[in-house]
């Protein structure tokens, strides 16, 4: 143990050696940081995330902060002089960070230890008591308003301070197809704004809907939960742009700042950094030096290229086969005007991605790895050529390899609820990890749900309901997946996963089949909730009932060639040789047979398990539960369906098979009191 301490001690002495080296250097973060210990940047991001509980950015970012106060505490430096000493390059940044790491401004430094000594000096047991009782109380309070702050849709409370919303400009142009041109301006005004991480702003997608609103600004605000709009007209007149735009404070209903702009089009870029700054200033935003840096790069010289890629967005964002299959070619048309146009190459790997997404049959792989390799090539620090490339990792099943290219295109797009949404996604299903699932789904309420509209609400709330189950918070789920259903009656997904949610509350197999059946009677084309009525009669060893409904999903997902439910081959395999169809069955058997093999999962062991009981080979059956009895963070699930599953019958029977249960179950409620803490820690529980 002496030993392994040691080692561990040593690479962190060595990592705050090196960054307090290399301190007044700006531009030295992660990366740099990686090459100087002779490590690679995952190795380093895992390693600094293993013993210190911390991202390797805020590693850094610590050590800073650590030394700002330790020059602070000396007092011969001012605030500005200490933040670019430590490596800051915007004093408003070092003070914002600052308070966060220690809840107070760095120019208060000299007042706090006032306090502290005179805490001490003065010796009375009350005031000695005082002061760890008001950072308690902090800390407790923290807590208590991300808990309200998380339940709270509604209230003024719940809006965060520089919250934000870019409604859709108007096209004032008497030539109705420059549209297109205006919608870029808008698009372009909110991309800047969402690398902000300071401001709160709300995705293209909920703002939308008020194109053609007759609502006024403080309706619009309140239905979005923002403090701030942006309002904007415009029109192009051949090569002039001329654009109104003005900044609304919700609260008192009239605009903090307006501008008329009339700019050549060449001037474009310019003028939507312009706005951006101008926005940020006049709402008081803390910009740091990287998002400056960001939000002033020029996405391509070429007009004509940025024309193309203009008229390729509207389409592009309907995320429809028709939108995609017309955006592709414009987006070809943009790169064959600036073959180094990195936005265009992400946004045709991302529409490939999605024509190929339901697919068995993948047609785009190559196309779009091609793609996204361009897109980094000519942009390795754009959001959205790191997710085009997380899509191709995704679509290649190198599920982990997507991984950091989507916490790094996080860092480039702070607001980006669609990363968040991906990785929530990736945790759900394709690299299952409860906590993590968990996790970014707390963080997609922290982004979005107070500055959505309804129908987004709901979905945030499904996807929180559904991995608190997925972790055994039933009580909680049940509360978010009700909020769900409130914002959204029509949401395609909350009503079947509270059939199973309800389940898990009360165990009644039979109300949970008959509110799964009510939900496919009204649209029988929903395969998803076909396989699962027809799982619950398999579960109630019903054979008839459950072929009945396996075949229709069984003939449509050959019919249409669609890659879905392989883990679930078993139990339609078991149910087709009870109807004595033993051919069908052992083409079923073979496909999850060769379902077992490919999976990395942690269900893998489980899943093989299953495979030798259906075989009779118990022994081994027996040792894949022991294995998959070692795995942390898999869903409740499998506490409540594995032992009602038949083929797992014969192995109850087992001296061993009690036992290795107990252990499963005794492992799932520590990692969930683990993860409960862990949360708890964070501030998003």
């Amino acid at each position: 143990m002496s030993d392994a301490s040691h080692i561990e001690g040593s690479f962190i002495d060595k990592a705050e050696a090196i960054v307090l080296a290399n301190l007044a250097d700006e531009q030295f973060g992660v990366s740099e940081l990686a090459s100087a210990m002779n490590m690679s940047r995952s190795n380093l991001l895992r390693k600094i995330k293993k013993d210190t509980a911390l991202s390797a950015s805020r590693f850094i970012r610590q050590m800073r902060l650590k030394k700002g106060m330790e020059l602070l505490q000396q007092g011969t430096l001012t605030v500005s002089e200490v933040s670019y000493q430590v490596g800051f390059g915007s004093t408003s940044y070092f003070i914002k960070c600052f308070r966060e790491q220690y809840g107070y401004p760095p120019g208060e430094v000299g007042k706090m230890e006032a306090v502290a000594g005179e805490v001490v000096v003065e010796g009375n047991p009350a005031k000695r008591l005082l002061w760890p009782l008001v950072m308690a109380s902090s800390l407790i309070l923290v807590v208590v308003s991300m808990v309200l702050y998380i339940r709270t849709t509604t209230s003024s409370e719940g809006v965060p301070e520089r919250s934000i919303a870019v409604l859709p400009f108007r096209n004032e142009s008497s030539d109705s197809t420059n549209l297109y041109f205006v919608n870029g301006l808008m698009q372009s005004a909110l991309n800047n704004l969402q690398k902000i991480e300071d401001l709160r702003v709300i995705s293209r997608t909920s703002v939308e809907q008020y194109r053609n609103t007759e609502k006024s600004a403080p309706e619009i605000a309140e239905e979005l939960k923002v403090n701030y709009l942006v309002e904007g007209s415009g029109q192009r007149v051949g090569d002039q742009v001329l654009l109104n735009i003005q900044l609304i404070e919700a609260s008192t209903d009239r605009p903090i700042w307006s501008e008329q702009y009339s700019r050549k089009v060449g001037d474009v870029f310019a003028m939507q950094n312009e706005m951006a700054r101008k926005i940020t200033d006049a709402i008081e935003a803390i910009v740091t030096p990287a998002e400056l840096e960001q939000i002033e790069k020029k996405p391509t010289k070429n007009l004509l290229a940025y024309e193309y890629y203009l008229k390729a967005l509207d389409p592009y964002h309907k995320r429809t086969k028709e939108g995609l299959e017309e955006a592709i070619p414009l987006f070809e048309q943009a790169i064959e005007q600036d073959p180094q146009f990195s936005l265009a190459y992400a946004n045709i790997a991302i529409s490939y991605y999605f024509l190929d997404q339901y697919l068995k049959q993948k047609q785009y792989t190559e196309q779009l790895n091609n793609y996204a390799d361009k897109a980094l090539l000519y942009d390795s620090k754009s959001a959205e050529s790191l997710i085009a490339k997380a899509l191709y990792y995704l679509q290649t099943e190198e599920y982990r390899l997507a991984l950091p290219h989507l916490e790094k295109a996080l860092e480039y797009n702070p607001n980006s609820s669609a990363v968040v949404q991906i990785l929530a996604d990736i945790y759900a299903r394709v690299i299952p990890d409860t906590g993590k699932y968990l996790e970014y789904a707390l963080k997609g309420i922290q982004l979005d749900i107070a500055a959505n509209d309804s129908v987004s609400k709901s979905y945030i709330y499904l996807h929180l309901s559904n991995a608190l189950i997925q972790t055994g918070f039933v009580d909680e789920s049940i509360e978010y997946i009700n909020k769900s259903l409130d914002y959204h009656p029509g949401n395609y997904y909350s009503p079947m996963v509270r059939a199973y949610i309800l389940y898990a509350k009360d165990g009644d197999m039979e109300q949970t089949k008959n509110l799964l059946m009510e939900e496919w009677s009204k649209d029988t084309t929903r395969l998803d909730i076909l396989q699962e009525v027809a799982k619950i009669h398999y579960f109630q060893e019903d054979y008839e009932n459950a072929f009945l409904y396996y075949e229709k999903f069984v003939n449509a997902r050959e019919q249409y060639g669609l890659d879905i439910y392989p883990q679930d081959d078993i139990k339609i395999a078991r149910v087709y040789e009870k109807m004595g169809l033993k051919e069908e069955a052992a083409t079923l058997y073979k496909s999850f047979s060769d379902y077992c093999e490919r999976d990395q999962s942690i269900y893998k062991a489980a899943s093989t398990a299953v495979k030798y009981a259906y075989e009779g080979k118990n022994d081994l059956a027996i040792e894949q539960l022991k294995v998959f009895a070692t795995q942390n963070n898999y869903q409740y699930w499998i506490l409540l369906f594995f032992e009602k599953d038949p083929m797992v019958e014969p192995l109850k029977s087992h001296p061993e098979f009690d036992a290795i249960m107990r252990n499963i179950k005794d492992r799932f409620w520590e990692n969930q009191s683990q993860l409960k803490k862990l949360l708890v820690d964070k501030g998003l529980l």
